[in-house]
């Protein structure tokens, strides 16, 4: 099936996005919305999903688009956390890096875990590695992101903690 042209927009951003995220986080070790970088990354992402939210290729609201909600939410809860100095100062305050992070990176895996399922339908073209969401690859290639994203987050953590 063919992208449509708000599918096509999608897809550009998101490929923008991610790999601003992973710049980020390789140079970095965070992402930082006080980075042109970071502004980007946080903005395409947040575009990316809205774009989602329009994109209906099977007819009704599914797992992608909960994803694009969550990917909303946590992109303005970063935000929101990052730059309310009510919420810095009283209810976050040292916590206030950590939760920040845990937003941002936590759209990473938000990011591919519908990239990981597109490619797997979608790819090679005459018979797609994946024909149902049931298909234990798809499963596992879902695990898979799962238990690096922790693994990384947790390193991610660790490094912030050490700033300090």
């Amino acid at each position: 099936m063919p992208l449509s042209p708000i599918g096509i927009i999608h897809t550009i951003l998101g490929t923008i996005a991610v790999f601003c995220g992973i710049k980020l986080l390789w140079q970095n070790k965070q992402i930082d919305s006080g980075s042109a970088t970071g502004r980007v990354y946080l903005s395409a992402t947040f575009i990316t999903a809205a774009l989602a939210l329009m994109i209906f290729k099977f007819g009704t609201f599914n797992a992608a688009h909960g994803l694009a909600i969550l990917t909303i939410l946590a992109v303005l809860a970063g935000l929101s956390i990052e730059k309310s100095s009510f919420l810095r100062a009283k209810l976050f305050k040292s916590w206030t890096k950590y939760f920040v992070n845990l937003c941002y990176s936590s759209t990473i895996l938000f990011h591919l875990i519908p990239t990981a399922t597109e490619i797997l339908t979608r790819f090679p073209m005459d018979a797609p590695l994946v024909t149902s969401f049931e298909d234990p690859l798809l499963h596992k290639t879902f695990l898979s992101l799962f238990i690096v994203f922790i693994i990384l987050l947790v390193l991610q953590l660790n490094w912030l903690r050490k700033q300090d």
